[in-house]
């Protein structure tokens, strides 16, 4: 496949690219979660992106993809549940819609659990989910109260 590569915009590497033309501009870990996650076959784990696959080839490409919703992945683990919380708070309200709404449907559908990448391990999964889970029950509580 040929590779298209205008002189001066692009980064060395897919990884590098990624960064700076989109993830750095998503304000949230989460939200970067949430967008890496839609460039995930739900069937297969494979990760597609037309442009970064135009511009490094598939394989790097891929990489790039997986190395990176490893390493926001991991970065939200390490937070604290405080800056899980507006890390989430924060998220939601970039979304459509009332967050207690969202958080109701988050949890009745489970599909915050696609956010986890595929090599995480089972107790990197649990707390994930497990925090994730408490939080959103927190803020469908707070919208109940008002």
């Amino acid at each position: 496949m040929p590779r298209f590569k205008p002189k001066g915009t692009l980064e060395q590497s897919a990884s590098g690219d990624l960064w700076k033309h989109t993830l750095s501009r998503i304000p949230t870990v989460l939200g970067r979660l949430a967008y890496l996650t839609s460039l995930r076959d739900p069937n297969s784990g494979t990760y597609r992106h037309h442009g970064l696959t135009t511009m490094f080839g598939r394989d790097e490409s891929i990489k790039a993809l997986r190395s990176s919703h490893e390493e926001a992945f991991t970065e939200w683990l390490g937070f604290s549940l405080k800056e899980k919380y507006a890390d989430l708070d924060h998220y939601l309200e970039s979304i459509e819609g009332p967050r207690e709404s969202i958080a109701e449907h988050w949890l009745n559908t489970a599909s915050y659990r696609a956010f986890v990448p595929g090599a995480a391990k089972e107790f990197e999964r649990e707390l994930f989910c497990t925090d994730l889970e408490n939080l959103l029950a927190a803020i469908r509580t707070a919208g109940a109260r008002n």
